[in-house]
């Protein structure tokens, strides 16, 4: 039997969240340049976001840049963004073929204005269709994103829009760059590393953890569809008890 067949479609999350690790690993296994591995990765995210789409998954988020990579050397920033511009051009046309809509979150005017411009072509070009949402996470930090949602409530009231007592879970969420996005309920993680890294601390609250050593570029659809039959076996509780959920 086929992993894809195992899937039970009635239960999938609606909301996948993937920590895309290990290009720069698996370069150096292959003796390459770290930028050999980011352009490997490519093909795993063409193929995760398809085999998303095929599956019914109405939202998947990569995380592509976080706010700490702007760290690394600058020669492999710089190849980053030139891969994004490159990349976010040419799959256009692959996400409309699949009626696939592109979104992004973080701090994305601080981004390189060539890459900027290509994302806000490529959300434009895609805004219309309808069967999944592939957001991209980029120039991202969980601890940004919160603290930028509370810099936001504080200036509402100051500025009399709102009162304090008026905050609560529903109010903060709608300060965050996901609003509007169901938080996800399952969060993979390749390359064997076991950290959250500043991913998304907030929606993932209720989430199930899974963690593959497989590294990024090697990335296909049968580890996706790994992962969704290991979620689908888990009990989800949300703090209650087993013999509440019978």
């Amino acid at each position: 039997m086929d992993l894809k067949s195992q899937i039970n479609l009635e239960k999938l999350p609606r909301h996948i969240a993937v920590i895309m690790d290990g290009n720069g690993r698996w370069a150096k296994q292959h003796g390459k340049p770290r930028v050999f591995g980011h352009r490997n990765g490519v093909k795993s995210v063409r193929e995760t976001t398809e085999a998303a789409a095929e599956l019914g998954v109405e939202y998947l988020t990569l995380y592509a840049f976080s706010t700490e990579n702007w760290n690394r050397p600058q020669f492999e920033i710089n190849a980053l963004m030139t891969l994004l511009v490159e990349t976010l051009r040419k799959e256009v046309e692959t996400l409309n073929e699949n009626n696939i809509r592109l979104q992004a979150i973080g701090d994305l005017t601080k981004l390189p204005k060539k890459t900027y411009k290509a994302l806000m072509e490529g959300i434009k070009a895609t805004s219309q269709n309808t069967r999944m949402t592939l957001v991209l996470a980029l120039n991202y930090s969980a601890r940004w994103e919160i603290l930028n949602a509370v810099k936001e409530l504080a200036q509402k009231i100051d500025n009399k829009q709102l009162k304090q007592a008026e905050i609560n879970e529903k109010t903060f969420e709608h300060a965050l760059s996901t609003h509007g996005i169901p938080d996800p309920e399952l969060l993979i993680r390749t390359s064997g590393e076991t950290r959250i890294s500043n991913f998304l601390l907030w929606q993932i609250a209720y989430a199930e953890l899974y963690f593959t050593p497989i590294f990024w570029p090697e990335f296909r659809k049968n580890n996706l569809y790994d992962a969704i039959i290991d979620f689908q076996q888990r009990e989800r509780r949300f703090g209650k008890t087993s013999e509440q959920l019978a």
